[in-house]
Formats: C-alpha cells, sequence, structure tokens
C-alpha cells in the first residue's frame, strides 16, 4: 500500500495493516522536517505532487518492492504544509526474519525519493524559500548511484 496524505500523517494504520503473526522482524524508518539545511534555518516545507501518477509510482514500488524482499510492506508520504518535527514520509516493511524487513525498508525510502513525483519547497528564517531537489545529499555523499 502506498499513500499519499494530508498533514499530519498518521502510520497506525500502517503498521496494524502490517502486523502477523508470521511476521519476527518489523522495521520502519520516519523521515520528519529537519530545522536546517546546507547551513540554512529552516522554517517550513511544502510538498507538492502529481497525485495520480505519484500514487501509481508508489504502488508499483511498494508491490516490486515487497515482492522482491518477500516481505510485506507500506508507505506514505505528506504533502502539502510542513514544520520542523513533523512527519514526512513513513515506511514500513513485515518479514518472518529481520534482514529482509530491513533491506525492503531501506530500498523502499530510496525508490520513493528517487521515482515518485514529489517536490518539496523549504521556507527559511528571513523569508526566502527554494525548491529542494530530493537526492542531491545522496549524490553529493555518493549514494543512490
Amino acid at each position: 500500500m502506498f499513500l499519499l496524505g494530508n498533514h499530519p500523517i498518521d502510520p497506525a494504520p500502517l503498521r496494524r495493516e502490517l502486523a502477523a503473526d508470521d511476521c519476527g522482524g518489523f522495521v520502519f524508518f520516519e523521515g520528519r522536517v529537519r530545522d536546517h539545511h546546507e547551513g540554512r534555518t529552516v522554517t517550513g516545507l511544502h510538498y507538492e505532487a502529481y497525485r495520480e501518477l505519484a500514487e501509481k509510482e508508489g504502488r508499483k514500488l511498494v508491490r516490486e518492492i515487497a515482492l522482491k524482499h518477500g516481505v510485506r510492506a507500506a508507505a506514505i508520504h505528506a504533502t502539502g504544509d510542513l514544520t520542523p518535527g513533523d512527519l514526512a514520509v513513513w515506511v514500513g516493511a513485515a518479514a518472518a526474519h529481520r534482514e529482509e524487513a530491513f533491506a525492503a525498508c531501506r530500498e523502499l525510502i530510496d525508490a520513493i525519493k528517487a521515482r515518485v513525483p514529489i517536490w518539496k519547497r523549504e521556507s527559511y528564517a528571513g523569508g526566502s524559500s527554494g525548491w529542494v531537489e530530493g537526492c542531491a545529499c545522496a549524490a553529493r555523499h555518493g549514494e543512490g548511484q
């Protein structure tokens, strides 16, 4: 399951959906809005998405990665206005063992950031704002290549 949600995100229903007696490993990742980026004070974020395409691509990714790793998986990404500390994205994976759950969770968050059409605009102290490339940090550190 993949959802685009308006703020605030409540991952509890997704956690319940993933829970199963045959799953001994459950891993989740929560991405929260931080209060800084590249030396600037961040006062808020605004996420926009091409909803139809984002939901289609997100569902496709969840299915692909769940099948690849033999896990149950789900994800939700916020849209709209958020402030530092808010939950922006949640990804979860459940499997018989932790190794598969960890691998699926990591691959899923990386794939969402790389392939789902969601755009982020940061607002900064002083009133300026700008669109941020989601993969810039990973590229700078040699990840995701």
